[in-house]
């Protein structure tokens, strides 16, 4: 019997993605473009949002490339705040990168990563302290 895999929460809505990539803090790799947002601090765990253009390749290739981020994703629970939106834009094809390289590279800028989502969340705050109607 296969192990019950981590249902995996993601960011579907076109307008969620403009928000995120409006408001979001920005974290480059070799491979990636990471975004991280501190949305409202409702969710229950962190939502991952995929960006794979034709850039980087046909359809078989974008679809490998979110296959293996979906995973890599779900593999780093610890990397990622319940509170945090992510939306990992694909900036070149992975060719032959497995799950366990693009996890290495995201724990690389682990540090970051993390100094990225305070600034977030900082963010959050000073938009909750404005008052509406200013």
């Amino acid at each position: 019997m296969c192990p019950q895999k981590r249902e995996l929460q993601r960011v579907r809505k076109r307008a969620e993605y403009q928000v995120i990539q409006a408001r979001g803090r920005r974290i480059k790799t070799s491979h990636f473009v990471l975004i991280v947002w501190s949305g409202n601090g409702e969710q229950s765990q962190a939502r991952l949002g995929i960006t794979a253009s034709r850039k980087i390749g046909g359809a078989v290739v974008r679809n490998r490339a979110k296959r293996v981020i979906r995973e890599a994703f779900r593999r780093s629970g610890d990397l990622w705040a319940p509170d945090v939106d992510v939306v990992v834009i694909v900036r070149r094809a992975l060719d032959e990168l497995k799950v366990a390289d693009v996890l290495d590279e995201w724990s690389r800028a682990g540090s970051l990563i993390q100094r990225r989502i305070d600034e977030a969340r900082s963010d959050l705050r000073a938009r909750a302290a404005v008052p509406s109607g200013a």
